[in-house]
């Protein structure tokens, strides 16, 4: 099921999450619906709070951008209880997008590489060192998990220029091809 996007001012955007058990109501059902969510809104990647849920899961696919980023080949993961251990590599500025800021990109830095210690949907535990654009993918997603947007993280020059289109987002006035659940209770 496409479930819609909850977009830049909602509440749920800066909830801290919370972990789940293996019990969560409806876990499989819901991870689905978050990869055909995020396939059918042309995103790589997709936190629980994006969808209304302050729960730590997300889910992540970097096939279609991997003939420009290799690392991504084959990056397809459930991440729950996720938790970054290791920040690591150079500084790298890449421009970001987000399916709950529909309209705007900008550049954010971020480390090249991290270290990730998770359960997957089986409630396998997993710890994995991701690189250059994977790693951005997860940091992205996982900013989700702690109440951050990539929009809190651009230089304060590009903040006061984005200022009115957020505001505009905000406000429920925004153009998006899927469905959404605005701040201002506007849903398309």
């Amino acid at each position: 099921m496409f479930l819609p996007i909850y977009l830049y001012g909602h509440p749920i955007l800066r909830e801290q999450t919370q972990d789940i058990t293996a019990d969560y109501p409806q876990l499989k059902e819901l991870i689905a619906n978050m990869y055909e969510t995020m396939y059918e809104s042309d995103g790589v990647g997709l936190a629980a709070p994006q969808i209304g849920k302050a729960i730590r899961l997300l889910v992540i696919d970097g096939t279609p951008v991997a003939d420009t980023f290799p690392e991504c080949e084959g990056l397809k993961r459930t991440f729950i209880n996720a938790k970054i251990e290791k920040f690591d590599g150079k500084e790298v500025s890449e421009v970001e997008g987000c399916l709950s800021i529909p309209g705007i990109s900008e550049s954010v830095t971020r480390p090249s590489s991290i270290v990730v210690s998770y359960v997957d949907e089986e409630f396998q535990p997993h710890r994995e060192e991701f690189h250059g654009y994977a790693a951005r993918i997860i940091q992205h997603e996982y900013d989700h998990l702690e109440g951050t947007l990539f929009t809190d993280r651009v230089s304060p020059f590009r903040k006061k220029i984005i200022k009115r289109k957020l505001a505009k987002i905000e406000e429920g006035f925004t153009v998006s091809r899927y469905p959404y659940v605005s701040a201002s209770k506007r849903s398309k």
